[in-house]
């Protein structure tokens, strides 16, 4: 079922960026900002502006070495040190990827982004104690956040921590009702908690609020197998 890890860095990530319409788009920007970065080739807003066409794209080593370069012209560029984060993770140069992350820290104490991708970071690299530490972290210094609530259940579930996992995808969506992802993910677990009852009234509630229950097929298979069990 849905996993929201890779969501909860997108959201950060391509919120800020916006995203184009289609793949041949995407190619026709990434070649006008690499154009016009040729006439300008010591540009860190340009470099940035292409390493975000790149990183859409899913180039990941070409959006790395740009970065290196955005860093060698501006060493404490807090965008460039975000970027290389996330593709040096993508890369699966953790431990670079984690110096980026820590570097960015010592610029911006305490900044969301980054200690949302560091926990994550953390987690995926199966540094378990120091993704729960930096998530349970972030919770505390962002109680308003539905991502933080969001990121901490996915770890939480991914750990088979399934009650509190429950709760904190309760409380993301509490924070925003809008995201039926929340809602989708705790009727998931409320299914493997045997909450069968709780789980059909979340899947009726997504259907409610605009979702094609064609999607939910495979909720619905899940939730009818295991009551048979």
């Amino acid at each position: 079922m849905r996993k929201l890890f890779m969501i909860c860095i997108l959201f950060v990530l391509f919120g800020r960026l916006g995203m184009a319409q289609n793949y041949q788009s995407l190619r026709d920007s990434l070649s006008k900002a690499t154009d016009i970065l040729a006439y300008h080739p010591d540009s860190v807003d340009l470099r940035l502006k292409k390493v975000a066409w790149n990183i859409k794209l899913e180039q990941w080593q070409y959006a790395k070495d740009d970065l290196d370069k955005v860093l060698y012209l501006r060493p404490g560029n807090i965008a460039g040190l975000f970027y290389r984060a996330y593709v040096n993770q993508k890369l699966n140069r953790y431990n670079f990827a984690r110096l980026d992350y820590q570097n960015l820290l010592t610029i911006v104490p305490g900044n969301f982004e980054a200690e949302l991708g560091l926990a994550l970071l953390n987690q995926k690299d199966m540094h378990y104690t120091e993704a729960y530490d930096g998530i349970n972290t972030l919770v505390d210094q962002y109680p308003d956040s539905a991502v933080a609530y969001a990121a901490r259940a996915g770890i939480e579930e991914e750990r088979k921590m399934y009650d509190v996992a429950e709760y904190d995808y309760s409380k993301a969506f509490q924070l925003d009702s809008a995201n039926i992802d929340y809602l989708l993910n705790r009727a998931n677990l409320r299914i493997n908690l045997k909450r069968f009852d709780e789980a059909e009234n979340d899947l009726k509630l997504a259907v409610k609020r605009g979702y094609p229950r064609g999607a939910l097929i495979g909720y619905y298979r899940k939730l009818k197998y295991n009551k048979k069990k």
